[in-house]
């Protein structure tokens, strides 16, 4: 390796650690931020929110590095032009491919490693973190019980409480609303005083209440006992000391990653493959045997004579359909057609209803497909995007000779939301079976590889086209050529 290319190398690694590191922070808060509610309030160790926090970090991974890339290329190259250095290698006979060499190969393991991310380290951390995620869901919340305000932390219950001591950990002036069997059969207690204990094993809250009443509405029993609404509405009850039981699992239980297997997350390219044929087969032989079944018991001229349709039919053969529909309707009086027309909407209707239904049936197959393959196509996607956002980072740099974090940020922005925008459209098409898998998911691909390939050979070639000098030349040409025209104009004209 020659020294240039050291020095490019260094540069650019530098300068896209320290991109990388930013967006995956930046993509971190805002995933962390759709979940926050799962995480607040609940109570869960630090080893816990370590977990969520290192499985959130793999699954952002895929936006921010080849955001990373459009960055640190745009930053490198913005530099080198800025500081005159890429003028001074292009005067050396150095050309802008030689100059993107090292890095065209840098990118090229980079996507390699991307794909290999993708394919193996990607399904076992989405695995986990989804697993991780529904069991964040399931826990209760720490129970902690405000001072006049009602906490409806607890299924089921809506407690208030006017006044709490710290200390003794006495709850005051109490009101609880039992809505646990709904709303129709729901109770309410009061008590001057009461405490909160928690079962040895965490699974159970025991209610202690002191000097109080309950009202219990009655209507189910009633219902139960007189089959009417009539009669005592509710039962009333004072009580010195009274204890209320309530399901309350505190201890964090995991979700079972089994239940993810089958995932199309949680899947590699070689099952994702085999997936893919083994539910294509049985998708295939489950719409063949549904045409079979439609062609011999509801296609006309198939079907034997049967039930109420006999009468009509007296004096064909057994089978009709070696005789034509039109000669057969013309032989049978008026009620007779009245009867053919109301059993054939009959008929219509019913193969309406088994096609709705076998469609049913086979869209679940389709869908199970159609999610594996976009899975299968995306961890081929990130590695090309990578590519691409190089080839377009490293020209859009040379071209506007501008280093730092200012105009290479608002570059990197603008054209990071045009590529999620395009490749969010093509992954919508593409579920929703509007467009097929592949074109889908290479959507973005497809529109941003010419613009690379465009703004590469412009930065390659010196070409005016980002020239602002270039531009105010042509306008001022435009200007001096419309000025003669319409003196020309004129001159005819009188």
């Amino acid at each position: 390796m020659k020294k240039l290319d050291i020095y490019l190398l260094k540069h650019f690694l530098g300068l896209l650690m320290m991109t990388f590191l930013i967006c995956v922070f930046i993509l971190l808060m805002q995933f962390v931020w759709m979940h926050v509610k799962d995480l607040v309030g609940k109570g869960v160790e630090i080893k816990v929110l370590a977990e969520f926090f290192v499985y959130s970090v793999t699954s952002v991974v895929p936006l921010a590095l080849p955001l990373a890339i459009l960055l640190a290329s745009l930053m490198t190259f913005g530099n080198l032009g800025e500081k005159f250095e890429l003028t001074a290698m292009k005067a050396a006979g150095v050309s802008l491919f030689r100059i993107m060499r090292p890095l065209t190969i840098a990118i090229g393991f980079i996507c390699v490693g991307a794909f290999c991310f993708s394919n193996y380290v990607l399904p076992v951390s989405q695995v986990k973190l989804w697993a991780l995620i529904f069991s964040l869901k399931q826990k209760s919340p720490e129970l902690e019980i405000p001072q006049g305000e009602f906490y409806d932390g607890i299924d089921g219950y809506n407690i208030y409480v006017k006044r709490k001591d710290t200390k003794t950990g006495m709850l005051y002036d109490m009101m609880i609303y039992d809505y646990s069997e709904g709303f129709r059969n729901a109770s309410v207690m009061l008590a001057d005083s009461g405490q909160i204990y928690f079962s040895d094993d965490n699974k159970y809250l025991l209610l202690v209440l002191h000097s109080g009443e309950s009202f219990e509405n009655l209507n189910r029993e009633q219902q139960r006992a007189t089959h009417s609404e009539k009669n005592i509405p509710y039962r009333r009850e004072s009580f010195a000391s009274k204890q209320l039981l309530i399901d309350f699992d505190m201890d964090f239980n995991r979700y079972s990653e089994d239940v993810l297997a089958d995932q199309h997350v949680s899947k590699d390219v070689v099952k994702l493959v085999k997936s893919i044929d083994s539910v294509a087969v049985l998708a295939h032989e489950r719409s063949k045997e549904q045409s079979v079944q439609l062609v011999n018991n509801n296609y006309f001229g198939r079907e034997r004579v049967s039930g109420r349709n006999v009468d009509m039919w007296e004096g064909a053969k057994e089978q009709y359909e070696e005789y034509e529909a039109d000669s057969l309707y013309a032989r049978f009086t008026d009620d007779e057609r009245y009867k053919a027309l109301d059993a054939a909407v009959d008929k219509a209707k019913s193969m309406r209803d088994k096609i709705d239904y076998n469609a049913l049936m086979l869209n679940d197959h389709q869908r199970y497909i159609r999610k594996h393959e976009i899975e299968l196509h995306r961890k081929f996607t990130l590695a090309f995007a990578c590519l691409i956002f190089f080839f377009i980072g490293a020209p859009l740099g040379a071209i506007t000779r501008k280093g730092g974090l200012g105009a290479p940020v608002v570059i990197s922005v603008v054209m990071f939301i045009i590529y999620y925008i395009i490749d969010n459209t093509g992954y919508k098409m593409a579920r929703e079976a509007l467009w097929p898998c592949w074109a889908g998911m290479w959507l973005s691909s497809m529109v941003l590889l010419p613009i690379g390939i465009f703004l590469t050979y412009t930065a390659a070639t010196d070409s005016p086209l980002f020239n602002p000098e270039a531009w105010i030349k042509l306008v001022e040409r435009g200007k001096r050529w419309l000025t003669v025209r319409i003196a020309h104009i004129r001159k005819v004209n009188k």
